[in-house]
């Protein structure tokens, strides 16, 4: 029997793909859970259309993003922290607080999107980089300073 995959399923395949099942396992397992449509003329025109569309969305998402990354190159943001006598920070930079600074110079980015391996704990300047869709990134420089 074939099905359209609505879903990615494990060992089968992914969402909008046309795949060919037994029919016990389409008809107790992959349409009561609504994993799949049974592939007839009609479902396969509706999930052509929705493919498309999410092609489209797909190119426009990337294309804003390029843009975004072409405003973000090259920014510098500076952090205040609370430091030590040998430049080691008191606390440590993370995620969230870069998210911050780069709220305060008006980009909207979510703190998951910020690559950051393990948070800041030193004075200096950083790269840190951000992934703001899955085929684009950046990197920001992080600039930690001494607050007095």
């Amino acid at each position: 029997m074939e099905v359209i995959l609505r879903e990615d399923v494990d060992n089968l395949g992914h969402r909008g793909q046309m795949v060919k099942v037994a029919a016990g396992y389409a008809r107790n397992f992959l349409l009561p859970k609504k994993l799949a449509l049974e592939a007839t003329a009609a479902n396969k025109k509706i999930v052509e259309q929705v493919r498309e569309a999410a092609i489209r969305r797909e190119a426009k998402e990337v294309g804003d993003a390029q843009e975004l990354a072409k405003l973000m190159s090259g920014l510098t943001l500076t952090i205040k922290a609370k430091a030590g006598e040998n430049d080691q920070l008191f606390g440590s930079i993370t995620s969230q607080d870069i998210a911050r600074a780069l709220e305060v110079q008006k980009f909207t980015i979510d703190r998951r999107k910020i690559q950051l391996p393990e948070p800041i704990r030193t004075l200096g300047d950083h790269k840190v980089p951000v992934r703001l869709h899955r085929e684009v990134s950046t990197e920001v420089t992080v600039s930690v300073v001494k607050d007095e």
